[in-house]
């Protein structure tokens, strides 16, 4: 039975905060979800959702797309078995399970936004890789709205999200436009300009243009 990482009480937290960065890398990074107060799995983040972190030493934010989530067990001994009980009976019958659980994501970093004060870059944004990935047990948070709507402006995460080694890029470039055409309340100008891009970086590749653009349902 694993110990509970100490954690801050809830109401300290910002309410989009919901793991931590536990592995990182110039071009991802991996995340552990947080643990919930009452007895359920850590909400798990969709395929293809926008999150961020914080470079904290430059103060960049730092955005990225989930590209894969699981949950497992914290050891390699408490392994999981099937008991044919609904949640609501696992909460009353064997609670202990939560606290065998873990939930964690990756995600692939897309770019990022400069820190107010920064010299000449206030706030700009970038849709290319940051000097730095977010430090170990840094947030991770889910992103605004609104921020993802003025950081999908440009349309150069389509080419990083392509390029995903540990994911089918297809499935989750379809995903991520999806989120965000749902954000943009579905703007359709957007939807096209996005259609229009991926016509040009898969000019060559006909095939797996296709399967993206059916899997996008305005």
């Amino acid at each position: 039975m694993r110990l509970p990482l100490p954690q801050f009480d809830r109401g300290d937290r910002h309410p989009n905060h919901f793991a931590e960065v536990i592995e990182t890398s110039t071009c991802e990074f991996l995340a552990q979800c947080l643990e919930p107060e009452d007895l359920s799995f850590p909400p798990m983040p969709p395929f293809g959702s926008w999150v961020y972190s914080v470079d904290e030493e430059s103060g960049n934010q730092v955005y990225a797309v989930v590209h894969y989530a699981t949950t497992m067990p914290v050891d390699s001994v408490h392994r999981p078995v099937a008991l044919g009980l609904s949640l609501q009976e696992l909460r009353e019958e064997q609670p202990q399970i939560f606290a065998m659980l873990k939930t964690e994501f990756r995600a692939v970093i897309v770019g990022f936004k400069t820190a107010s004060g920064t010299q000449g870059l206030n706030n700009r944004m970038y849709q290319y890789l940051p000097p730095r990935p977010p430090q170990i047990h840094q947030p991770v948070y889910r992103c605004e709205p609104e921020a993802i709507v003025k950081f999908t402006e440009e349309f150069d995460f389509l080419r990083t999200l392509l390029c995903v080694n540990s994911a089918p890029v297809e499935s989750l470039t379809a995903a991520a436009i999806r989120e965000v055409y749902q954000l943009r309340k579905a703007d359709r100008q957007w939807l096209t300009k996005a259609g229009r891009t991926l016509s040009v970086l898969l000019k060559d590749d006909y095939d797996r243009l296709r399967f993206i653009l059916s899997q996008i349902h305005p």
